[in-house]
């Protein structure tokens, strides 16, 4: 075969489009490492909030150990990975005790064992309550799994416990409105957040709010009774905190405003005695008004999927701290432990990154003589040039690019690069390149469209 048909065998796609997925998979990436560059072991910060893992089955199949970024990059090229996306309070166990005689090549000095780390079967390439792996071979096709935000394990939409995925609450595009979910396992923990109003759940979905509180701490019924009452006795939001308006400190304070509201003190500011202080039992501090550490739920757990910012509500008096640290869930009070916040964190990363690199890049042309800085400002000159021709034939055949077609218009330019080269550094050539690929899908997108 001469090649004549060699471009039709390849992909096409335009260059607009290749741009986009070469940002997006950047940026994806960033999200998940944290902003991590890969080059050093994570191990000496110890149990880190939050932070990228992977398991290696080559080193331990029982799936009983996990490495961090550098680590997997390092120490375990060439291994079987799995990816394990994120991991919270998390050490890396790089060459420890778990891996037999090998040693980690970049933190070798590690303890025996990472007492406070903790596994689940996602470490052994299993997730879900089918326990499938991911990518599965044996699917005909991949879908999006979801995450739980205290077990942190994986899940398929038909496998939540839902009487059907319509229940998920999704926008007219199928995506998520909800920022965090719990699976059916952890919310019989989270049972009391059914106590919270409906603005801690995604989309209006709220669970059944039925619970069992002991007889000597019976109050919130009577609250809830009578706050829903046709004349209530004191203004529902006593009961009901919103999000925005919950305050994060010890000191009790009114929903509504924002005041102190001190035992024996009813909604409006009187000292009568009503439903809201009507007994002495009351946890004044209590957001709920309740002590849940006595109450119990009565139905079987349901999924929960939680709104933006639902944190914050949470109350923060010193019995429910206490039945936070029994249950090992504080951890819902960091800010830091969000999957929203960690990706949040690494976006700003990201972008003191590009500016350090633009800084230093700068910094390096700036420092080169007068005839350097003339023969690479017309070296790129002279690459723009060559890359226009290039797209101006492509725009007027077909308009969409090739593997081999960019190879062939590469080779073309080879020459030139080389002797620049010679004059610039690795990382100002980078931004050089990027620099030409944004110009060419501007310059593309400048050009009328054209159907093949």
């Amino acid at each position: 075969m001469d090649g004549t048909f060699d471009d039709e065998a390849e992909p096409a796609v335009t260059i607009r489009e290749y741009l986009e997925e070469v940002e997006e998979r950047e940026l994806e990436a960033d999200l998940v490492l944290g902003g991590d560059d890969g080059k050093e072991c994570t191990y000496s910060k110890g149990y880190m909030k939050r932070q990228a893992i992977f398991s290696c089955l080559t080193c331990t199949p029982d799936g009983n150990a996990g490495v961090c970024t550098a680590c997997s990059l390092s120490c375990h090229d060439g291994h079987q990975i799995v990816e394990l996306w994120t991991k919270r309070n998390f050490r890396c166990d790089c060459g420890n005790s778990k891996f037999g005689e090998f040693y980690c090549k970049i933190f070798p000095n590690k303890d025996v064992e990472n007492v406070e780390n903790s596994y689940n079967h996602n470490f052994k390439g299993s997730y879900c309550t089918c326990g499938r792996p991911y990518p599965d071979p044996d699917a005909e096709e991949q879908v999006e799994m979801i995450q739980c935000c205290l077990c942190e394990d994986w899940f398929h939409e038909e496998h939540l416990g839902l009487e059907s995925s319509a229940e998920i609450p999704k926008d007219d595009e199928g995506e998520p409105m909800y920022e965090e979910f719990i699976c059916k396992a952890c919310s019989e923990v989270c049972f009391f957040l059914k106590l919270y109003p409906e603005e801690i759940w995604a989309a209006g979905k709220q669970p059944d709010a039925t619970v069992q509180i002991s007889k000597d701490k019976g109050v919130l019924e009577d609250i809830l009774s009578t706050c829903r009452s046709e004349k209530p006795t004191c203004d529902t939001s006593c009961c009901s905190p919103k999000v925005d308006d919950v305050q994060a400190t010890v000191d009790s304070k009114s929903i509504s405003d924002g005041k102190s509201l001190s035992q024996g003190e009813n909604c409006n500011g009187s000292m009568a005695s009503n439903q809201c202080t009507k007994s002495t039992d009351l946890h004044v501090n209590c957001l709920l008004s309740v002590n849940i550490i006595t109450v119990s739920p009565v139905l079987p757990g349901k999924p929960m999927f939680l709104s933006k910012n639902w944190r914050l509500a949470l109350c923060k008096c010193n019995n429910c701290l206490e039945f936070y640290e029994q249950k090992k869930i504080a951890f819902l009070l960091d800010k830091e432990d969000s999957i929203a916040e960690y990706e949040q964190m690494a976006k700003q990363k990201r972008e003191e990154k590009l500016q350090q690199q633009e800084g230093a890049e700068l910094s390096f042309f700036n420092k080169l003589g007068h005839v350097e800085k003339v023969e690479i400002l017309k070296g790129i000159e002279e690459m723009k040039d060559g890359l226009r021709a290039f797209l101006v034939c492509s725009q007027t055949q077909h308009r969409f690019l090739i593997s081999c077609s960019v190879a062939r218009s590469e080779r073309s330019l080879q020459t030139r690069q080389s002797q620049l080269l010679l004059l610039m550094s690795t990382s100002f050539l980078m931004t050089l390149r990027t620099s030409v690929a944004v110009y060419s899908s501007e310059f593309l997108m400048s050009l009328p469209s054209r159907t093949c």
